[in-house]
């Protein structure tokens, strides 16, 4: 979306704010999902990167049963057979397509499995897919593949329904897995989504980390360093629970926006989760380079379409960059129905942007409704 079709107002020069705005009616984005799951998190102090999750003190939400984690009790596939030399990106590649429940047997110690393809999901081998790492497995894409694919609307991945832009299935779930060295840029169709690209279907991600992953450094519509994600069914939510996107200097994603997620017309539910160090390294709208591509915009958080909802809770978003617009996050609704959510979370010294008509660090139409309860923006 080029912020040149948006109604702008200067950028505005706010003082800290620490926010507890209790308007009738709203809640956060979990307390509304009854008294939570317990989700057990296996990479809150790994031997290597930052751990997933916040770890900060706002990091207080529940988990709604919904995003909770999927039962890995009995694997379709197990990728390995007790050593890590047993875990190839082949036995990956070939678990994705089979489909179901995906766990790995690849030793007691952490293992990378470095892919040279990416694995594609087949849409016919659900309804339910998962990926379980136990927090032992990383996932690289040696800095020249994404990692991985799925699209209800690709007929090479079989068409299943003759709504492929609004279906229920596959159901993909990522747990306990980290994302590395991922990179899109050569995709010459869907080049955002440098770890992840989903189309359709349901999508989560638990207990998960993305580090270094990257996409197409230019265009107005394509982002997500780690994640990028369309058409999921009836609008309902794409959950990112204790999940890291960076995390420290040196680990974050870069995109030309949405250095950590992208979507368009795609709702989020983000909870106890942390974007740092991510990217968006577009353009913008650069007068001196009239004709170039363009983007630049959400450091760490990009959303675009119409009637969807952004909801943080016990979340933090810190030491993201931007080109253009939204150092943390950018967001436009459009036909001005969309909103977010902000509970329990921090947002402060992000870099770069601006057009923050509402609040530091957001970029958004002025009328788009905001709610912030118990938070801090600076």
């Amino acid at each position: 979306m080029h912020p040149k079709r948006l109604r702008r107002r200067p950028a505005l020069t706010l003082l800290p704010l620490t926010l507890g705005l209790a308007l009738a009616g709203v809640v956060g984005c979990s307390d509304d999902e009854g008294p939570g799951v317990e989700v057990p998190n296996p990479l809150t102090n790994p031997t290597d990167g930052p751990p997933a999750g916040n770890q900060n003190a706002e990091a207080t939400c529940s988990i709604p049963a919904e995003a909770g984690l999927a039962d890995v009790s009995k694997p379709t596939t197990v990728v390995g057979n007790g050593t890590p030399a047993s875990c190839t990106s082949d036995a990956f590649v070939q678990a994705v397509a089979k489909g179901g429940v995906i766990t790995f047997d690849c030793g007691k110690e952490p293992v990378t499995i470095t892919l040279d393809r990416t694995a594609k999901v087949f849409n016919n081998t659900g309804p339910d897919i998962v990926i379980d790492g136990k927090g032992l497995v990383t996932l690289s894409g040696g800095g020249k593949h994404r990692i991985l694919y799925m699209n209800t609307c690709d007929s090479n991945q079989v068409w299943t329904t003759s709504h492929c832009q609004n279906q229920d299935h596959p159901r993909l779930t990522l747990q306990n897995l980290t994302f590395i060295d991922a990179n899109s840029k050569a995709e010459t169709e869907f080049d955002g989504g440098g770890a992840v690209w989903v189309r359709g279907g349901r999508v989560k991600v638990i207990n998960s980390r993305f580090f270094n992953n990257a996409c197409a450094d230019v265009g107005p519509d394509v982002g997500g360093g780690a994640l990028r994600v369309f058409s999921q069914y009836e609008n309902r939510p794409v959950y990112v629970v204790n999940s890291t996107f960076g995390g420290k200097a040196g680990y974050g994603g870069a995109c030309s926006n949405g250095g950590g997620i992208s979507s368009i017309g795609v709702s989020w539910t983000i909870i106890n989760s942390l974007f740092s160090h991510n990217r968006a390294v577009g353009n913008g709208a650069n007068p001196a380079r009239p004709g170039t591509p363009g983007g630049g915009s959400g450091g760490a958080i990009y959303n675009d379409g119409n009637t969807m909802t952004l909801s943080l809770c016990g979340t933090r978003i810190e030491h993201n960059e931007v080109n253009a617009h939204g150092s943390a996050i950018f967001f436009v609704s459009n036909d001005h129905s969309g909103d977010i959510r902000i509970d329990r979370s921090v947002i402060r010294n992000n870099a770069g942007g601006s057009w923050y008509p509402t609040h530091p660090q957001i970029s958004n139409h002025d009328d788009t409704r905001i709610v912030v309860t118990n938070s801090t923006i600076e």
